[in-house]
């Protein structure tokens, strides 16, 4: 393994293996043996700590992030901050805003209050809270982005960004000043590419990280000086989920590699 890998490793976001029939343990086994290090879960993956922990330990796999719904974190924030301490995570990102979308820059700025509040209990048990975007968050509200609205009314230390860059860039956003204005609040990065337009349409024109129309070159390092520590793969609808994350391994270790 590389000295540059090992300053930003591979992970890749379990949504992207969902079509899998393979038990977990098989599916974790195919992870590992590409060349991954880490996960990001889709919550509990209906296991016990316990035997979550088990698996990951049994595959070399660290669990660096999960994907939680904000009413299921807040309605059971014991539960879940407990079973990712029991399985050495400490990463909660909330996927997508909450059932009442915000629409206006007060709304936003409101959720990102209520976003602080749960980062502070967060940090109080040594977790971090993080917010994984879509395409809605680009949106220009009052000359500012709706993420901008959210994240601005949030502590650095309460609440940090998961980018999804391809989903930035389906946002109207350039990736590039998105991750220079959110320097050192991007733990997480989500690595996603798009394919040209109209290309692709059996996969939602999304492509294997590498294989489309984002420019690594310059994101890379730009995620890097970000705060990036993990770079996550994650493809919405691969049309073969292990050749996506075996491709995406290969073309990201090479770039990192140099």
């Amino acid at each position: 393994m590389s000295t540059t890998q090992a300053v930003l490793p591979l992970a890749v976001q379990m949504y992207t293996l969902r079509h899998l029939t393979d038990p977990l343990d098989q599916v974790l086994a195919q992870v590992a043996a590409i060349g991954y290090r880490g996960i990001e879960t889709l919550g509990d993956h209906g296991m016990s700590a316990d035997a979550f922990r088990d698996l990951l330990n049994k595959h070399g796999l660290q669990a660096v992030s999960t994907h939680v719904q904000l009413q299921a974190l807040e309605d059971n924030f014991d539960g879940v901050v407990a079973f990712h301490q029991a399985i050495g995570n400490t990463a909660l990102t909330l996927p997508v805003p909450p059932k009442e979308r915000p629409t206006d820059a007060a709304a936003w700025q409101a959720l990102g209050r209520r976003l602080d509040q749960l980062g502070a209990r967060l940090a109080d048990n040594g977790m971090q809270l993080l917010y994984h975007n879509h395409a809605w968050e680009m949106e220009l509200i009052d000359g500012k982005r709706a993420l901008d609205w959210m994240m601005e009314s949030a502590a650095s230390a309460h609440l940090q960004w998961e980018p999804d860059l391809a989903w930035v860039v389906r946002g109207g956003a350039d990736p590039l000043e998105m991750l220079a204005r959110y320097t050192g609040r991007c733990p997480r990065i989500h690595v996603k590419d798009l394919s040209p337009e109209g290309q692709n349409e059996e996969e939602k024109g999304f492509a294997d990280v590498g294989h489309g129309t984002l420019d690594w070159a310059a994101l890379l390092p730009a995620a890097k000086a970000a705060g990036g520590e993990w770079f996550i793969v994650e493809h919405d609808w691969p049309s073969d989920p292990l050749r996506t994350i075996r491709r995406s391994y290969e073309f990201l270790s090479s770039q990192l590699a140099r």
